[in-house]
């Protein structure tokens, strides 16, 4: 054999080894709008939920207790393909009508194209929600999409009669339930019939547009859970003392016939229709119904590695780009920086590589998986990420750790647009600063049990929660005196790791409303 070709088969040999042993799959399932307490295996579902595909993850892994990936569709994505919080990714932007978005790929590199060269097929199946441009050729080898921005008459098709585009091609309607689809399409790809090379480790994100609004469940689930009951949350209606303005006068809910909550009609996000008749219990119901066939999807996904002989080498990890509230604070929408309204489920599975049956206590962010699956990889870093590797706790999840979550929200504002904080009274910066009248720009920090939230609004109350005792966040510790300590170190904190992720905001967020004193 010639020795350039001995060597040239020699180094691409090498690309598809860490540290001498096989290069991993990474199958990254990604749900919209998908909270924890869906979750069975979560202590926080309701006790009639039963997700058991996604159990037997968390049975045969690590299940992290406290993960907060992002706060709403677009930047939670925005971040998993660049390792950034929202404010580092720059000239990404909402542009046309809604969902409508660009972005300069020059400027917004997304990491996918690095696993490219680095002898990885990159593959996407689902929902993509960042910017016209999806980036096949460039980013990923393999796509099957439904490309809400640039379509948006199509944007509000989450489950049934979908533009999907393949590898770039022209959109085709495809009928039949999504969430059943992007499975099909997955299963297909692992096994090797459709699109996925063989002499290649892979990564595939499957990004499920389940069970964003308006909630609908497969047909097959319609009946599931006759038994269901929802308490009503402690803090569902007014007042909320201790919370800043927009929290306490949050009012999406009201009494109905039954006295039970209903939606208030014209109050109502996620393309539903309130009519006044279906009750928080209804609601909550019908979203469990839909997490049913998500739960069948995780099923047939992990069947198609184990009967491929894939599973032991993939890297799976299951999460969502954020939560949702129902009725908790009042609320009926994400985007908030309470768990309610945020927190997701993370749980990460691989046979031999990752503790078995375990949950990790640290609190992780969306920005940490990036430079996980890079480590999973055996690649270094293109550029600096926001993120912390956390491959030392999915062997270990009781290792030490330490590092605060940073969690935030800067609407529809990224890159050097999210520089300064909005301030001011006219119509224009309302609209940014509360993007389309809803919540408003906030910063959080989430340090072991303490988590300290601040809101981006001058003179407003700062919050401080301990999330071992009061998990539903119902009692800001920020507005007694004795916490004055503890609060303005979570403060300077929450500052300091603004300031280590480059957030041109760090140095003149407004000014928070005067901490009470014990002579007060």
């Amino acid at each position: 054999m010639p020795i350039r070709l001995f060597s040239l088969l020699f180094i691409a040999g090498l690309s598809f080894t860490v540290r001498g042993e096989e290069k991993p799959n990474i199958l990254f399932i990604y749900t919209d709008d998908h909270s924890h307490r869906t979750i069975s295996c979560y202590p926080e579902s309701y006790d009639w939920v039963s997700t058991p595909h996604i159990d037997a993850l968390a049975e045969n892994g690590v299940r992290f207790h406290h993960a907060t990936i992002g706060t709403w569709c677009m930047p939670s994505r925005a971040m998993l393909l660049t390792g950034h919080h929202g404010f580092g990714i720059e000239s990404m932007r909402m542009e046309g009508a809604y969902p409508g978005s660009e972005y300069d790929p020059e400027k917004c590199r997304f990491w996918p194209s690095v696993f490219r060269k680095n002898g990885y097929q990159t593959a996407q199946i689902g929902k993509w929600h960042t910017g016209t441009d999806t980036g096949f050729g460039r980013d990923w080898d393999y796509q099957i999409v439904w490309n809400r921005p640039r379509y948006p008459e199509n944007s509000r098709n989450y489950y049934y009669d979908q533009l999907i585009e393949k590898n770039g091609g022209a959109p085709e309607m495809t009928t039949g339930y999504s969430t059943d689809n992007y499975t099909r399409w997955a299963v297909e790809y692992i096994r090797g019939e459709k699109g996925r090379s063989e002499d290649k480790p892979w990564y595939l994100w499957l990004c499920y547009g389940g069970v964003h609004g308006p909630f609908t469940p497969a047909d097959r689930h319609l009946e599931d859970y006759p038994d269901a009951q929802v308490e009503d949350p402690a803090d569902i209606y007014p007042p909320r003392d201790g919370k800043p303005t927009y929290s306490r006068q949050v009012e999406q809910w009201e009494k109905g016939p039954s006295g039970e909550p209903v939606l208030i009609k014209g109050k109502t996000k996620g393309g539903i229709h309130a009519d006044g008749r279906k009750t928080l219990t209804d609601w909550v119901r019908q979203v469990n119904q839909a997490v049913r066939s998500l739960d069948e999807g995780v099923g047939e996904v992990m069947a198609a590695l184990r009967e491929t002989g894939q599973l032991e080498n993939t890297l799976v990890v299951f999460t969502s780009d954020q939560g949702f509230a129902w009725g908790q604070h009042g609320f009926q929408v994400k985007k908030a920086p309470y768990d309610a309204n945020i927190r997701s489920p993370l749980i990460v599975h691989q046979p031999g590589k990752v503790a078995a049956g375990a949950v990790c206590r640290h609190p992780v962010g969306g920005v940490d998986l990036v430079p996980t699956f890079f480590g999973a990889a055996g690649l270094d870093l293109p550029w600096k990420m926001h993120g912390r590797d956390l491959s030392s706790l999915l062997k270990n999840p009781a290792d030490e750790w330490g590092h605060p979550v940073l969690t935030t929200f800067t609407g529809d504002s990224y890159g050097s647009s999210a520089d300064e904080v909005p301030v001011g009274d006219d119509p224009a910066t309302k609209q940014k600063l509360y993007m389309r009248g809803s919540v408003p720009w906030w910063v959080s920090l989430v340090d072991g049990e303490k988590k300290y939230i601040r809101t981006l609004v001058p003179d407003e109350p700062e919050e401080l929660y301990d999330l071992g005792t009061d998990p539903e966040e119902l009692v800001n510790l920020a507005r007694d005196p004795r916490y004055r300590d503890e609060v303005m170190r979570l403060r300077e904190a929450t500052i300091s790791e603004l300031r280590r992720t480059g957030a041109g905001m760090a140095d003149s967020l407004p000014a928070v409303a005067p901490l009470p004193r014990a002579d007060q």
